[in-house]
């Protein structure tokens, strides 16, 4: 076939993307093999029936058409409320635009704030799709690891030393994934205090704002940051709606008329009866609360669960979906502690390498699963431990 584009063959360029213990382990519970996976943060419960009902009847009511580039006004208007109760800051229709989930909002502001040849810091531990978003963009970027000591919590100063001449953003997650550490007031206000020294764009992946274990802090909040604050959302982790492709961003009205010609190009707007389901259940909150309780649930149940063990330490994890385990004194090799850890007792989790660097040491276990399979994870876990210590000496 004729050569692809570098911009392609460059979003992976190691032939690794992070997930091959996962994919793995799928391959093998869908072969049938009894595999409890908990590397991946989809729910294992359905999206609440009331947006499901809403979809439906949007579907028999005829919403089957084209939809606004921007997203259809009643959607917008959602989204909007929604941002002004998340950052505290009021936020008109203008000022949010509508994507195909959280992934597709990055991508989008990746592609508004960079140009090919410009350079992003990029906060660590992050999502897995960071460093690819930056390579289909053409840009370059830095990482800069937070310390697990420090409860992962980021540096300003550490942020601004990899500040270059052609740098043109930041980007955050908080509450982050994989480490569920949410970032203070103080370290916000040190990012922020240096973006507006350095007049830099600050990205904001807030995806996870509804599952904090205390309140949200946005950092379009802070003093003259809503000007140069890109916020990335979500229904997918809020609303339960993973499979449906609902996000947004919340950016300056002037960038938000620009990215509508991006969507021109790119996704053409959003399903119809879709868009009229979503802006049904951010009108209603439709299993809002019982999401974010049920996960706050489940988080106590696992660390309860692994309590005492003194091979392995907690970092971060004050909220998401997600647990960070320090494994370091066992098995430095995170990669090789998941693939055993799949071999031995059927579990599969995601190597804290996955999502930078300073996470190696660590594996991420998801919390989307019930209370009863967490607590049989967790007991699963302690004993191949004890096992792995005794191969070990």
């Amino acid at each position: 076939m004729p050569i692809p584009s570098s911009r392609i063959t460059s979003i992976s360029p190691s032939g690794k993307d992070g997930w091959e213990v996962h994919v793995a382990a799928m391959t093998r519970r869908n072969a049938g093999e009894d595999i409890v996976v908990l590397s991946v943060g989809d729910h294992d419960f359905h999206t609440p029936a009331e947006t499901v009902e809403a979809c439906v009847r949007a579907v028999r009511e005829g919403r089957h058409h084209y939809t606004n580039l921007a997203g259809i006004p009643r959607l917008r208007a959602a989204m909007a409320r929604l941002s002004t109760r998340s950052s505290g800051i009021e936020t008109p229709a203008g000022q949010v635009i509508a994507t195909p989930g959280g992934q597709a909002a990055l991508y989008a502001a990746v592609q508004a704030t960079l140009d090919a040849g410009s350079h992003a810091v990029v906060v660590a531990p992050y999502y897995a799709t960071y460093p690819g978003t930056f390579r289909a963009a053409g840009a370059e970027f830095t990482v800069v690891e937070t310390r697990a000591a420090d409860g992962f919590q980021p540096d300003a100063g550490a942020i601004e030393a990899a500040v270059r001449p052609n740098t043109r953003a930041i980007l955050i997650n908080t509450p982050n994934n994989p480490t569920g550490a949410v970032y203070t007031r103080a370290a916000l206000e040190g990012i922020a205090d240096l973006c507006r020294r350095h007049d830099l764009w600050l990205l904001s992946d807030e995806v996870y704002w509804t599952l904090g274990a205390c309140v949200h802090l946005s950092p379009r909040a802070l003093p003259s940051m809503a000007e140069r604050t890109i916020v990335i959302n979500s229904m997918s982790k809020s609303h339960g709606m993973t499979g449906w492709r609902i996000g947004w961003l919340t950016a300056p009205e002037q960038l938000v008329g620009l990215l509508t010609g991006f969507n021109l190009v790119s996704t053409y707007g959003l399903p119809d009866f879709i868009s009229h389901a979503a802006a049904e259940a951010m009108e209603n909150d439709y299993g809002v609360a019982e999401i974010a309780a049920r996960y706050a649930g489940r988080r106590t149940v696992f660390l309860d669960a692994i309590r005492g063990a003194n091979q392995i330490q907690v970092r971060g994890s004050e909220g998401g979906m997600y647990v960070m385990l320090d494994i370091s004194a066992i098995e430095p090799d995170d990669e090789a502690f998941a693939w055993a850890f799949l071999e031995s007792e059927k579990v599969s989790v995601m190597p804290g390498s996955s999502f930078g660097e300073l996470a190696a040491g660590h594996i991420r276990i998801s919390l989307c699963k019930p209370e009863p399979v967490l607590q049989e994870a967790a007991s699963r876990l302690l004993r191949f431990i004890s096992n792995y210590r005794r191969k070990a000496a």
